[in-house]
């Protein structure tokens, strides 16, 4: 029988061994295409992350990157998809705002926000703006707020559909004012945005990147922002906080995922990549131009960002007594 310090040898020895096809297969990664599952349509935040994002991708480790998306079932679909793909670092994804409030809403995902995914980097946060029909005779949040509780038939708040990050930032808003205001929702930020300038909704709290050109035209009133700090695309902009709602932050977040198992060796090949490509000038560009707000970090604080949004999210959900379906 082998003495113990000869067994602890042995053990070792043993799993550096089984290690070592993995260490291979991550150093020789990637040996062809990635493919990055976007769970929404062309266009908005997640999708010109990834496309920006992957080109720098396909430069830099010299295989392509392409761009799958799968929109659907309030981003569900296509989250679903990743989540039961190959752990192999050739099938990644980008998730944003609704990826961790769809777990209090939705009784059969068939994926957990936790559970099913690799955190590989935090990328971004894309402010949402307090957006007002122009006419109403309100410059501040505060003012905003008593204009509605003034005349409660025209407290109409526009929301982007069931799950949003723009609802959720509207029922939290409701909480921290108390006013008896009526939701709206809508398919998206493109079905919203016409009855607010027209007046038939009074409020529509969007993502900055979505509504700032109506703001900076004038077809929408800014009185506030949803996040801790003010957006750097709109600076003059309070946000709710500084007038007056003590600890409000809402936004719509995200960043890269990978299915569970990925080997985390390919993971932090990954996250290394990604943040490369966030800190390059034309991408920086590019992005804060569209009103989105570049992170970046480990693996570990994204996965961190995730709990701590699912325990926000978890009581607005409660509170606002909002029944998965």
């Amino acid at each position: 029988m082998p003495r113990p310090s000869s067994l602890f040898k042995i053990l070792a020895v043993s799993a550096t061994l089984a290690a070592l096809p993995i260490l291979a297969s991550a150093q020789a990664y990637p040996t062809h295409a990635i493919r990055v599952i976007v769970p929404a349509p062309p266009g908005g935040a997640i999708d010109t992350i990834a496309r920006v994002v992957g080109d720098k991708m396909a430069a830099s480790m010299g295989q392509p990157v392409v761009i799958d998306n799968r929109p659907g079932a309030s981003n569900n679909l296509g989250t679903e998809v990743l989540a039961k793909a190959a752990p192999d670092g050739y099938t990644i994804g980008i998730v944003g705002g609704s990826h961790n409030i769809n777990k209090f809403l939705f009784k059969n995902l068939g994926w957990d926000p936790e559970k099913s995914f690799e955190p590989i980097v935090y990328t971004h946060v894309v402010p949402l703006v307090f957006a007002i029909y122009p006419k109403i005779p309100a410059r501040t949040l505060p003012e905003f707020v008593a204009w509605m509780k003034a005349n409660p038939e025209q407290a109409k708040v526009a929301t982007s559909g069931r799950g949003s990050a723009q609802e959720m930032a509207a029922e939290m808003f409701r909480m921290a004012t108390g006013v008896d205001m009526l939701l709206v929702p809508y398919k998206g930020s493109s079905a919203a945005q016409p009855d607010l300038l027209g007046g038939r909704t009074a409020l529509y709290i969007d993502t900055i990147s979505a509504i700032q050109t109506q703001v900076k035209a004038g077809n929408a009133r800014a009185v506030a922002v949803s996040t801790r700090k003010r957006a750097a695309t709109l600076p003059d902009v309070p946000t709710a906080e500084e007038q007056g709602l003590k600890g409000y932050d809402a936004n719509t977040n995200g960043g890269f995922l990978a299915p569970a198992g990925t080997p985390k060796a390919i993971v932090d090949k990954l996250n290394a990549e990604i943040n490369a490509a966030l800190k390059l000038p034309d991408v920086r560009a590019k992005l804060e131009a569209a009103g989105i707000e570049i992170q970046g970090g480990t693996p570990q604080e994204y996965a961190s960002l995730i709990q701590s949004d699912l325990a926000k999210w978890s009581k607005v959900v409660k509170a606002a007594g909002i029944q998965p379906e």
